[in-house]
């Protein structure tokens, strides 16, 4: 019987791998001659790089960046096992994650150190770049990533501007570097929001950022001239784009600064982990995450995983912490079955303490149907 894996994080509680681990000794407790195929997943967000650097047998590289106000951050991302592919996530640079409450500041916010980040990895030889896009801190449509990256960005008077989302409107002139890396980009994008307009970049996610009320009229007339300069300098109409709100306005900036195809992170995963193969043969799949509910049903990442599995006739069982969903909405989200990891009723530091273990039991327990 061969089973395979592919479980997202457990958040704050364990990695993808780590479930994984799990979920393995729990089944081969319950049939020793099984063959578990493990793939870790992500959904594009955090961990994404870390999933992929081990898919591809790659190396880990820290770096010490600029944080999302300048700050000095340490942050990581990976090299595929064939030296040609980078992955990158701009939260280990440029996210929200890095910031207290107190600091948020979407106007002197920048993604200044993701493109550092960026030039890293180019200086190892890269061919190609994976970048997620999730968690930001920033609302500069990339300037920030742009500059490090050699691009210029110059007032009326000719001064070079700090690039952040409070210059945005100062923008005159943009200036490419004279020479560009040559590579290839997917971004890892699961939002489809305009850059501008009550469903773009600063209204939907700027107050996340830091944004009170009476700055998102601010923040999106800049991003509005910034998107006017782009058009007229580039011939890039980037204002409507699906995805180019994502991260601040760093889907556009991604897709003018990267010539980057703007992709869903289910199927990048998908394709760099060549789920596809090893889902070949297999019996049963198994995913899960730490939370199933309705945000699940918004989310891609089970239901691309459930989809692939269909065209091949292989149910899906999934495990998790809590388990929100009603059975017609697990339907629709393609499982044969769900299962709550939960012996009972526990406090949140009992149910992260012991996941590892409450994994094991379930993934046994749901085995033994089988065997």
């Amino acid at each position: 019987m061969k089973i395979l894996l592919a479980p997202d994080k457990f958040k704050g509680s364990l990695t993808a791998s780590e479930v994984c681990a799990a979920m393995t000794d729990g089944i081969l407790r319950a049939s020793p001659t099984a063959e578990v195929v493990a793939v870790p997943m992500a959904d594009g967000g955090e961990g994404t790089s870390d999933v992929l650097t081990q898919a591809t047998q790659g190396t880990w590289h820290t770096v010490k960046v600029q944080g999302p106000l300048g700050h000095p951050v340490e942050a990581g991302y990976g090299i595929s096992g064939d030296g040609k592919t980078a992955f990158i996530e701009m939260a280990q640079a440029s996210g929200l994650r890095l910031l207290k409450l107190a600091e948020l500041d979407p106007f002197q916010a920048n993604t200044f150190g993701t493109g550092e980040l960026i030039a890293h990895a180019i200086e190892q030889g890269i061919e190609h770049l994976v970048l997620g896009i999730g968690g930001s801190a920033t609302n500069d449509a990339g300037t920030g990533m742009a500059a490090a990256l050699g691009w210029q960005f110059l007032d009326a008077s000719g001064a070079v501007l700090r690039p952040c989302g409070g210059n945005l409107d100062q923008i005159k002139t943009i200036i490419p570097p004279k020479t560009a890396w040559e590579g290839t980009v997917e971004v890892a994008c699961d939002v489809t929001n305009p850059l501008v307009g009550p469903q773009g970049a600063t209204y939907v996610y700027g107050p996340q950022k830091g944004a009170k009320p009476d700055d998102l009229p601010v923040l999106d007339a800049g991003m509005k001239h910034w998107a006017k300069v782009v058009e007229t300098t580039f011939a890039m109409n980037l204002s409507a784009m699906p995805g180019a709100g994502a991260a601040g306005g760093l889907g556009a900036g991604a897709v003018l600064f990267l010539k980057g195809q703007l992709t869903e992170g289910v199927n990048l995963l998908m394709k760099h982990t060549q789920l596809a193969d090893k889902m070949a043969g297999a019996d049963l799949v198994f995913t899960g995450e730490g939370r199933i509910d309705n945000q699940t049903l918004q989310g891609k990442l089970i239901a691309g995983i459930t989809r692939l599995a269909k065209a091949k006739g292989i149910p899906v069982v999934a495990l998790c912490g809590s388990l929100k969903l009603a059975p017609d909405e697990l339907d629709t989200l393609g499982l044969a079955s769900a299962f709550s990891i939960m012996p009972g009723p526990a406090s949140l530091d009992d149910a992260l303490a012991n996941a590892p273990d409450y994994l094991k039991r379930t993934a046994f327990q749901v085995m033994r149907l089988l065997v």
